[in-house]
């Protein structure tokens, strides 16, 4: 198993989807193996695939309302790791963003929660997190 710092390295770089990325690849993720909390969601928007900062928009403004916290942890990856479903901007569709390829998600993901062994507390959010991360309780929140 790859050390969490090469394994970051390697995501960061990857261009897997690039044929079907139309804002083209821009890995977005935060992780440290001594995070304690982890935040899933969906993938990046077109703010955070601008940026390179997750949550980088007002559903991260929320999303720190709600948990309490400010910036500064939220943004201290030893304290907080942020790892969306699809590590990329998978595009817009009619009612919100493209959902992210499997592929990421089958490349990358096991490998990464394998090294983030201090995780106590997952907030795991959107249908296709939700799927993969709680797979016999998924139910739509619609």
């Amino acid at each position: 198993m790859p050390d969490l710092d090469k394994l970051l390295a390697d995501i960061r770089a990857c261009t897997l989807c690039a044929d079907f990325l139309p804002e083209g690849p821009h890995p977005v993720v935060q992780a440290h193996r001594s995070a304690r909390i982890l935040v899933v969601g969906q993938a990046p928007g077109i703010r955070v695939h601008e940026t390179g900062i997750p949550f980088n928009d007002p559903s991260g403004d929320r999303l720190r309302d709600w948990m309490g916290i400010d910036r500064e942890i939220f943004y201290d990856a030893t304290k907080v790791a942020l790892v969306p479903m699809g590590f990329c901007f998978p595009g817009s569709a009619k009612y919100g963003d493209v959902p992210p390829p499997p592929i990421c998600a089958e490349t990358w993901r096991d490998k990464l929660i394998a090294q983030l062994p201090n995780v106590q507390l997952t907030l795991v959010m959107g249908q296709h997190a939700h799927k993969w991360h709680l797979p016999k309780r998924h139910k739509t929140l619609t």
